[in-house]
């Protein structure tokens, strides 16, 4: 061999450990008998398992009783390997919506573990939904996909890929699979996005027909209000009920109702703040 090609053959070398360098392990496959839940990582193509899931008991939901009902059936025959719907849970921000879905996995696993997985998806990866599908479809076990937040804005196309994986694939959404999303938009894009469809378009009446398709998907759609003040009221009780906050009725019901007036809303989140600032001034711990 001559000192070119000696030198050539080495470079080549060099760059090749350089690349080896580069390039990431490959993620070993998830046990998916490791936790209840878990969080997709689409860049990786892997499953992140979740030991601890920040929920709250089902019983604390005040409010939803209605919302919570249904949804707890529909999530029930899922998990008994009966035929369930993709769910849509959308409405007034800080009424719930995820909690709900948190909760209700939690009570089910509580009952029985490991009937049920809840895999959560960033609004971000919904493009790499088949990948996601693929490792599920012929696992042992079954799985609710959580989206929290999902919405469409602009010129984002990705909601066309949503609406094949939901329902209308080649393949079809595995049966061992539900999607549940929870959003602040009934049909997940916004007014003028779905008027510049209809004002641009050749045929406005189906171009809004395809945004409105989407939400279609959902064979269950739960709405979310903003909650009255006796409901507001109901919610604080329970939560001080639950975490053994001494407070008098009269004294509770005023220090909330300015607390509320301050941030000018009462719904679940505010509750659960002002109980966060009552147990800090109490010097009580909360999990």
């Amino acid at each position: 061999m001559s000192s070119s090609e000696a030198d050539l053959a080495a470079l080549l070398g060099r760059i090749a450990d350089a690349l080896d360098r580069l390039t990431p392990p490959p993620h070993a496959a998830v046990d998916l008998d490791a936790a209840d839940a878990f969080i997709w990582h689409a860049d990786g193509g892997r499953l992140e398992a979740i030991a601890n899931v920040n929920r709250i008991d089902l019983g604390l939901l005040k409010g939803i009783e209605r919302q919570c009902a249904i949804l707890m059936e529909n999530t029930r025959r899922f998990t008994d390997g009966l035929p369930a719907n993709n769910a849509l849970l959308w409405g007034a921000r800080g009424m719930g919506k995820s909690s709900l879905v948190k909760a209700i996995h939690g009570d089910l696993v509580g009952r029985q573990a490991g009937s049920l997985k809840l895999v959560e998806i960033h609004r971000e990866d919904i493009p790499s939904l088949p990948r996601l599908l693929k490792l599920l479809r012929d696992a042992p076990h079954r799985f609710v996909l959580f989206c929290d937040d999902l919405s469409f804005d602009g010129d984002d196309s990705s909601y066309k890929s949503l609406k094949a994986v939901l329902e209308g694939g080649i393949e079809g959404r595995p049966r061992n699979v539900v999607f549940y999303a929870t959003s602040n938009r009934r049909h997940l894009m916004p007014r003028d996005m779905m008027e510049n469809e209809r004002s641009t378009a050749i045929s406005p009446s189906e171009a809004v027909e395809e945004k409105v398709s989407l939400s279609d998907r959902f064979g269950l759609w739960l709405g979310f209000h903003n909650c009255n003040q006796d409901e507001f009221l109901d919610m604080l009780r329970g939560y001080c009920a639950h975490y053994g906050l001494a407070i008098g009725d009269e004294e509770l019901k005023a220090e909330a109702i300015e607390w509320s007036m301050t941030r000018g809303a009462r719904n679940g989140r505010v509750a659960w703040q002002f109980v966060q600032d009552l147990a800090g001034r109490m010097g009580v711990r909360i999990d």
